[in-house]
């Protein structure tokens, strides 16, 4: 299953070892060339003078012994590709008196059919990202200044997560949405979508902690804590809570907004939302055991 997630500009590549793509290049933008079409043109450009004599390879074989050597044709620091197709796509690096100067990646624009990835916001702090491709990073589109940030593995259940943190208060009202790019590379394909929101519409907390449960009266009055990495103060960024339980005489499922519960409930989990801007409700708690 593709993960869906958006954040803050992403570029993502795929972990398979395609023609030698598994990571991401430093400085890697510049490193891409992208096909716009295919048996159509495209140049690569070798990071040398112009009267250097150099040679070109393909994924470390020289070019004029592929298949598609005569579709070739080399101009000063140069390479020409005509008619491209699928076979031209992979790395190409240019050399001289036995010295690589330059690599850069042909790639294929496509448009997925399916969004790959998906945004939360476990707070007003900072974002989630989670995807299917295995090797990304990305930076903050909105802000002046952007960072690269790549992921530092795998997370359970596959996929890749990370944070990324902003200048946004969140004190203050958002009148301008977020614009997020994403570039993903997966199989020497690369493809862009934009999206813009606010950060507020992809709030959803992490799930909150029961307490303690005390006995009053003939209820029981539940003390839910917020989840750890929720927004402080919480007296500001205040939480709406929702209990289910199920009753201990005929196991009937029950849910309440208040904190008072009968006292004949045998079992309880709690999940909560934004209460201001009436966010995603979290995932629910795992069950008390309230029986023992």
């Amino acid at each position: 299953n593709i993960l869906s997630l958006w954040i803050f500009g992403l570029l993502f590549i795929s972990s398979s070892e395609v023609h030698g793509l598994s990571s991401i290049p430093e400085n890697c933008m510049p490193h891409f060339v992208l096909a716009k079409e295919l048996n159509g043109l495209a140049i690569l450009t070798c990071n040398s003078t112009p009267d250097t004599a150099i040679t070109w390879k393909f994924n470390d074989v020289p070019v004029e012994n592929e298949a598609f050597g005569q579709y070739t044709t080399q101009n000063g620091p140069d390479l020409n590709l005509s008619q491209v197709d699928f076979t031209m796509f992979g790395n190409y690096s240019c050399w001289s008196e036995g010295r690589m100067l330059s690599s850069v990646y042909l790639l294929e624009i496509e448009e997925p059919e399916q969004t790959f990835l998906k945004n939360q916001a476990i707070s007003h702090d900072g974002l989630q990202c989670k995807s299917s491709f295995c090797f990304f990073s990305c930076s903050a589109k909105r802000l002046k200044s952007c960072q690269w940030v790549t992921s530092s593995g795998p997370v359970h259940g596959g996929g890749f997560q990370f944070q990324l943190s902003h200048s946004l208060s969140p004190y203050a009202e958002e009148n301008t949405k977020l614009e997020v790019t994403v570039e993903a590379i997966d199989d020497l394909i690369f493809d862009r979508k934009t999206k813009k929101f606010f950060l507020r519409e992809i709030i959803q907390p992490n799930s909150p902690k029961i307490a303690k449960c005390e006995d009053v009266g003939e209820n029981l009055m539940v003390t839910i804590e917020p989840p750890s990495n929720w927004s402080t103060p919480h007296s500001f960024f205040t939480l709406e809570h929702q209990i289910h339980y199920r009753l201990l005489d005929n196991n009937q499922d029950r849910f309440s907004s208040s904190t008072l519960i009968p006292k004949t409930a045998s079992s309880l989990r709690v999940r909560s939302r934004d209460s201001l801007i009436l966010s995603t409700w979290s995932q629910w708690s795992p069950w008390k055991n309230l029986t023992q």
